[in-house]
């Protein structure tokens, strides 16, 4: 375990090496081949900070001497970066509210979080995030419009909720290797808070009028391509919802978004390729410690997309990279009212991994090996288990 904090360093290095060759995994195969502008996205799954979490800022702070007012969340999150500041344009789902530096800080229900997450997403080297979720309203306008007033301060994009009405109608657009693209975020509901009065342009409720004019206003704008992120479905559940598929279907051939991007069911779901148009039904936590870890809730994935131009139009090539948040013991935790002892293999910091990239790292406890091994395999059998496979959906990174 002495050789754990050397994994970043060496899944950086494997990083910049696949983007001097240009081959791998990450190379640009379809530029190589001269099939006109192409550009990459990866969207990794929610952003939800729970006490253990921050808990685990303040611990890093205190190791690294690089937290703001006591908090650091790149050790966290560190795992990731490679994958994520390869891609041409990287995009977040950022959950809760973002309050002060210093706190309070909230959990559920109405969560309220740090501040200091908004630099690490910055420099995990995510461009933008969706910010509309069932957690937008937790602290009403004062909430959503600090957690925007953060998010620029830390040079990071978002769209989903808004600070005025002219912003909900100023469409999201980036210039990505030249490309216009188009970010929408749409969300099914604000659970029991009401959107303020006054300001019904707060937060995008999902609506399939809606999502079209949202479209609409995007290519009126000038985008080439447009991507939806949409917070929708069933908690805990690997499979959609019947909704879901409908509503996918409905946005496949109703409209002409390029790519589906879902959240909120906190554990993966499958992705499916519906008339032409890829939906990622749910990617699950990014990063989360939900009171009751299942394994299944600390398992996401980094959708990674190619999108290449052909004929004027544009094809979509997916790929996956299973991540999952290792969790130390529970010091409370006890067996028939003896505390369970922990042993020296056991994990002593809550820690984000490419599970592709770890295992490659030849340096893990066997233990943990066999259990990053089924957190692969229990996430590619939800990424295909909707007949993907044969629509071209590989692992980004193969299984060791």
């Amino acid at each position: 375990m002495k050789k754990r904090s050397t994994l970043p360093a060496l899944l950086a290095s494997a990083a910049l090496a696949a983007s001097l060759t240009g081959c791998g995994p990450l190379g640009d195969d379809a530029a190589a081949k001269g099939d006109g502008r192409t550009f990459t996205v990866a969207a990794a799954g929610d952003i939800l900070l729970h006490p253990q979490l921050i808990d685990q800022g303040h611990k890093d702070a205190l190791k690294t001497g690089k937290g703001v007012d006591g908090l650091d969340f790149g050790p966290l999150m560190a795992g990731v970066k490679p994958v994520i500041s390869k891609a041409d344009l990287a995009i977040c789902h950022l959950e809760p509210v973002i309050g002060e530096p210093k706190g309070p800080f909230e959990s559920y229900p109405n969560f309220v979080v740090p501040p200091q997450i908004a630099t690490t997403i910055k420099d995990l080297g995510y461009d933008t995030c969706s910010t509309a979720s069932n957690h937008s309203l937790d602290h009403g306008y004062e909430g959503v419009k600090n957690t925007l007033d953060t998010l620029d301060a830390a040079g990071v994009k978002h769209t989903g909720s808004f600070r005025t009405e002219q912003d909900s109608l100023t469409p999201l657009i980036m210039d990505v290797k030249g490309v216009k693209v188009a970010q929408i975020s749409f969300a099914y509901g604000f659970n029991d808070h009401e959107i303020p009065k006054g300001k019904p342009w707060v937060v995008n409720l999902t609506d399939l009028g809606r999502i079209k004019a949202a479209e609409a206003r995007a290519r009126k704008a000038g985008a080439e391509v447009v991507i939806l992120s949409i917070h929708w479905g069933r908690e805990n559940q690997p499979n959609p919802t019947t909704p879901q598929l409908t509503f996918a279907r409905d946005i496949a051939r109703k409209t002409g978004i390029n790519l589906v991007v879902g959240h909120h069911a906190h554990v993966v779901q499958p992705m499916e390729k519906v008339d032409g148009t890829w939906i990622a039904y749910g990617l699950g936590n990014q990063v989360a410690r939900h009171d009751t870890p299942t394994g299944l809730t600390e398992e996401g994935v980094i959708g990674w997309f190619t999108f290449t131009e052909r004929g004027g139009k544009w094809e979509v090539t997916p790929r996956f990279e299973p991540t999952v948040v290792e969790i130390p013991p529970d010091p409370e935790a006890t067996d028939n009212g003896a505390p369970v002892a922990v042993g020296d293999d056991d994990v002593k910091d809550y820690r984000l991994l490419d599970v592709a990239r770890a295992l490659r790292s030849g340096d893990l406890p066997d233990q943990e090996r066999a259990r990053l091994r089924l957190a692969f395999e229990r996430t590619e059998g939800t990424m295909l288990n909707r007949g993907a496979g044969k629509d071209g959906l590989k692992p980004l990174t193969p299984l060791p």
